[in-house]
């Protein structure tokens, strides 16, 4: 992960390591206005139904909260009773995933907590789902994830596999790695019983899930490569080297609108460390002029009330994606449209950081700033428009 201004903003990702979550939202906190919500005036405009807010602790797995969540949204679209999954699940099993390519890759690839939306979707194909009773992942005394003693503890083995000290590789290796991560997040059961029926993992997914993995795409957007082609997704925590749909930046809202209009919801991986990106208000906005060029008083009025915003090309996104100011910071669920009082629109998100903020663990994000801040979102196929489905070849 490309850290930018590190010492004023450590910050949670898809990809960094465990205390992040609790360092960014800290810092978050001295971003913000006590008259925020009195000075915004937010009505809905479509909203589909999701699950209650969670909280992901002190681990860097926004991507398995914010894509479990848009799946238990997926199940209520589809009309089946939503389970509580287990994120957790997931990510161990995208800790065994990533080891193995860490090691093939002779170190060279991400580590850490992070992942993207794709892994939540190839990890539910490939090992099944857990609900949340069943897998907690808290198997070593805390209430809330606390990831940083097992992340050294997996990265310092992973470290001595790939320098070899045996000039040949055990075939032990990937056994004592999973066996460290199992003894922090649990052993997975061969079955269970969930509501009074026996499944396995796999059963689970198929029987009470009920989702297929391959109705889903996901989506970026930029001028590095052709459009409405697919291009691996370089970000550092694309670990598994996965593609996506390049789509033009304007793209990027007319998909998301269309979807959320007909009652779908979207996984969102973005960038929050801007100044513009308010947790305890819950708003985020591209202000029209840079922060270090604000006034003292532009600076603490930023969350009080609407404000203009930037034009947003798509060459301006592409130069922040390119000189780190766009990092892969975070994953969230868009869930809905909302105007403010002047008629502007904002995306309705859900986050994973508890209910700690105005709005109870949601905020408003304007247009213009997942324009500019998305490095990409999942949705279910149904969801994109005719017209841009044949222009992708779905």
């Amino acid at each position: 992960m490309n850290v930018k201004n590190l010492l004023a903003i450590p910050f949670i990702a898809l990809a960094i390591g465990a205390n992040a979550q609790d360092n960014l939202v800290n810092s978050l906190k001295s971003n913000q206005s006590n008259n925020s919500k009195n000075a915004f005036n937010f009505t809905t405009v479509v909203s589909a139904e999701a699950t209650s807010v969670k909280d992901q602790g002190s681990s860097g797995t926004c991507w398995s909260y914010s894509t479990n969540s848009f799946l238990e949204s997926e199940m209520i679209r589809l009309g089946k009773k939503p389970v509580d999954l287990a994120e957790i699940f997931t990510a161990r099993n995208a800790y065994i995933e990533k080891g193995v390519n860490y090691v093939r890759m002779h170190g060279a690839i991400s580590l850490g907590d992070g992942g993207a939306c794709h892994d939540v979707v190839n990890m539910y194909a490939k090992y099944g789902a857990l609900p949340q009773e069943v897998y907690t992942g808290l198997n070593y005394g805390t209430k809330k994830n606390k990831f940083s003693e097992m992340a050294g503890l997996t990265e310092a083995i992973l470290q001595a596999v790939v320098k070899n000290p045996n000039g040949e590789l055990t075939t032990n290796w990937k056994k004592a790695y999973t066996a460290v991560i199992d003894s922090y997040l649990g052993t997975v059961p061969e079955t269970f019983t969930f509501e009074g029926k026996s499944y396995t993992p796999q059963t689970f997914a198929k029987e009470r899930v009920g989702i297929n993995a391959k109705d889903y795409v996901e989506i970026s957007s930029f001028n590095t490569n052709p459009y409405y082609e697919k291009m691996t997704l370089m970000v550092p925590d694309n670990w598994s080297l996965d593609q996506v749909y390049n789509v033009q930046m304007d793209d990027i809202t007319s998909i998301i609108d269309n979807a959320v209009k007909k009652g779908f919801t979207v996984a969102w991986a973005t960038d929050v460390s801007e100044k513009s990106f308010s947790w305890k208000n819950g708003v985020a906005y591209v202000p029209e002029k840079k922060y270090e060029e604000m006034t003292a008083e532009e600076k603490a009025t930023m969350f009080d009330g609407p404000k203009s915003e930037m034009t947003i090309t798509q060459e301006i996104r592409q130069q922040a994606f390119d000189n780190y100011t766009t990092t892969d910071d975070h994953g969230m669920q868009i869930t809905g449209i909302a105007k403010d009082q002047n008629g502007k629109e904002y995306y309705i998100v859900k986050n994973s950081w508890g209910e700690s903020n105005d709005y109870k663990g949601y905020l408003y994000v304007s247009k213009n700033f997942v324009k500019y801040k998305t490095t990409a979102f999942l949705l279910h196929k149904d969801g994109i428009p005719a017209d841009m489905k044949k222009k992708l070849g779905l």
